[in-house]
């Protein structure tokens, strides 16, 4: 064998190793022995440009939650109940104190999301409505992260381009007319696939909880 053959397979070694690595699992350590029944919803920080975001992705967030097994805090009480305290907005309530949060609601948990990306990105040739969004899951009752996700979904997912360029501008075209006429209710529906595919049990995903039959049959 040469030399630089050698060499050429001493290089290539890593990546096949890099290659074939399964995914790295989440640590539930924290989630498992926190154990919570009970989980408050903050309204969203939103980092994108439309101001639709919060509330649209908020309303999203408790069916996922409630199927996979948790009791979940009203968001709409939870966000009214803030701002009779002083705190108006998502950015004064995701600064208050844990054990606060736990004397009023008597959580077991606070999950706090940020809104990514919200609405239509409209480019020559693509018009797309995206949502990302990115949450984590705290214990309330000793600050400890329990699990931390992220996920997005767009209206142009299993888009084919079959006509070349001429089919990408009338495509483009199209979805940008009915992006407008639609609006609000194209970007919700999105975020609510967000929210499902963030917050339905999975791989690396939440656990089930305790009002789920899966609860005790999860690993």
């Amino acid at each position: 064998m040469t030399n630089i053959l050698k060499r050429m397979i001493l290089c290539l070694v890593p990546l096949l190793i890099t290659a074939c690595a399964t995914p790295t699992q989440y640590d539930y350590t924290a989630y498992r022995q926190s154990k919570p029944h009970s989980i408050l919803v903050l309204p969203p920080l939103n980092n994108s440009p439309d101001i639709q975001a919060t509330y649209s992705v908020l309303s999203t967030v408790s069916q996922p939650l409630a199927e996979a097994g948790y009791y979940v805090f009203p968001v709409a009480l939870v966000d009214q109940t803030f701002k009779e305290n002083g705190l108006l907005n998502p950015g004064e309530m995701h600064q208050a104190p844990l054990k606060k949060i736990r004397e009023i609601f008597g959580a077991d948990a606070a999950l706090y999301i940020t809104v990514t990306k919200y609405g239509g990105s409209y480019q020559l040739l693509s018009s797309d409505v995206v949502v990302a969004a990115q949450a984590t899951l705290v214990d309330t009752r000793t600050g400890q992260l329990l699990w931390a996700g992220m996920a997005s979904a767009s209206d142009a997912e299993g888009n084919s381009n079959n006509g070349g360029l001429a089919g990408l501008l009338v495509t483009a075209l199209v979805k940008q007319v009915i992006n407008n006429v639609a609006g609000d209710k194209q970007s919700h529906r999105i975020a609510r696939i967000t929210s499902n595919r963030l917050f339905t049990p999975g791989p690396n995903g939440l656990l089930y909880g305790p009002r789920s039959p899966q609860y005790e049959q999860q690993q």
